[in-house]
């Protein structure tokens, strides 16, 4: 599951997530539907067993936070994580009531060394963003120390913070080491600016032809490469949701 938390309550938002109010909503009318053919019994097992993965926080930041006047100006970055983890809390509490007992979440990456915050908010420099990279900081130390509350106070809940913010963090301080050679701009585009969209697939304009050795496919999101390289290195807090 992945959405916008700030939009959960506040109708600011510039992204297209679906919201974590409406996710609920639709996995309660996936468990009415499990329910119908697996019959409660087995439904409930499956719901019990199986592993949720949440995506959340990026775009509060990125396509919210930043570039919302009303936000940035009444609540500091500080405020805003506080506000971010609490909503994060709701929702983890919520899935809980709904029978889920295995749930992992990803961390904030570095959002300062992201292409599209190094064109936006680096001031010409090609050098990741310092103080965004203190506001994802800050927020992971919270989401830390809320999975750690949540793990205490919810009966056979099993939850883990799957950490992409050092080695995307490593990734794009020495690329080379990794097998990459592009790491300040994503393959699709201009690789500074876009993200997913027409403008970024294999057939368009400015499309690289050798998108492996890029850290980014476009300005926002990792390559398959670096997905990869990501995903070998949480492969421990992954089993321990499992076993």
């Amino acid at each position: 599951m992945t959405a916008d938390l700030s939009a959960h309550l506040l109708d600011v938002s510039c992204s297209i997530a679906i919201p974590l109010s409406q996710q609920l909503e639709y996995y309660k009318e996936y468990q009415s539907k499990l329910a119908h053919v697996a019959g409660s019994s087995q439904a409930k097992a499956i719901i019990s067993d199986a592993l949720y993965i949440l995506s959340t926080g990026a775009s509060d930041y990125i396509q919210n936070y930043y570039i919302n006047p009303f936000l940035f100006k009444t609540q500091s970055p500080d405020q805003f994580s506080s506000f971010l983890v609490g909503i994060f809390s709701n929702f983890v509490k919520n899935l809980y009531g709904l029978g889920a007992r295995r749930i992992g979440v990803t961390s904030l990456p570095p959002l300062g060394c992201l292409p599209v915050t190094i064109t936006l908010f680096g001031h010409g420099s090609n050098r990741c963003v310092t103080r965004l990279n203190s506001d994802a900081q800050n927020y992971n130390r919270k989401l830390n120390a809320a999975t750690d509350s949540l793990a205490k106070h919810l009966p056979n809940l099993k939850i883990a913070v799957f950490d992409i913010y050092k080695p995307l963090d490593d990734l794009v301080a020495k690329p080379s080491d990794f097998g990459f050679f592009e790491a300040r701009r994503g393959c699709c585009g201009t690789g500074t600016v876009e993200t997913t969209s027409l403008l970024c697939n294999e057939h368009s304009i400015g499309t690289c032809p050798n998108a492996t050795g890029y850290v980014f496919w476009d300005s926002v999101h990792p390559s398959e490469s670096a997905n990869q390289v990501l995903a070998d290195s949480l492969i421990v807090e992954g089993i321990n949701l499992i076993l």
